[in-house]
């Protein structure tokens, strides 16, 4: 069954929501150029107490950062965008949390962090993620290491994709949104739904 994930939370109802749906992660993006941006303290508060893992989506940041914002927030993962990914990749991986990299499609995956799993997204100008754009999914086709597929999937599209692609897991953010940062209850719970029945 695939993994599924829902990010760019900024309210509790929207957490639980994506819990209660049957998500298996949520997102939290700490990256300051963001719409859906919040806070270490927020994300803490966003993810106390649910039955899911919780991710921080950060860009630029060190490994020591990424460290510091686990233990604030007491997320189990971290979702690793731009400079420095790698290096903090190792650090984190060695300190129990899951990593997920950013990779863009197309790109060779490789063992370059053992345990790691790259997420591969969309890549647009002066975005890391949440352009809700798909990208051309034969680029992730015959992918035979465990992958999280992202970039424009909703409910609409999900099967299609996991059947194309057949990720490890899924990740959603701007598609399931009534405004940024403001998700659609319906729409969330359609996505898991779709892609747990992919």
């Amino acid at each position: 069954m695939t993994w599924v994930k829902v990010c760019g939370l900024t309210r509790r109802d929207d957490v639980e929501a994506a819990v209660d749906s049957g998500a298996d992660a949520v997102g939290f993006v700490l990256a300051p150029d963001s719409p859906r941006r919040v806070d270490l303290d927020t994300a803490r508060d966003l993810g106390r107490g649910i039955p899911a893992v919780r991710v921080l989506v950060v860009v630029d940041v060190s490994a020591e950062e990424a460290l510091e914002a686990i233990k604030v927030t007491g997320a189990e993962a971290v979702q690793l965008h731009g400079e420095g990914a790698l290096a903090a990749a190792r650090t984190v991986l060695a300190a129990g949390a899951m990593v997920l990299l950013a990779s863009p499609p197309g790109a060779q995956l490789g063992p370059a962090v053992p345990g790691q799993i790259p997420i591969i997204d969309n890549r647009k100008a002066g975005m890391h993620g949440g352009s809700g754009e798909a990208f051309d999914w034969s680029l992730a086709e015959g992918i035979t290491q465990r992958f999280v597929l992202a970039g424009g999937l909703g409910p609409d599209n999900v099967v299609e994709a996991i059947m194309r692609t057949r990720p490890w897991g899924v990740d959603a953010s701007s598609r399931l949104e009534s405004a940024p940062g403001v998700k659609d209850h319906g729409m969330v719970h359609r996505f898991v739904q779709e892609a747990k029945r992919a």
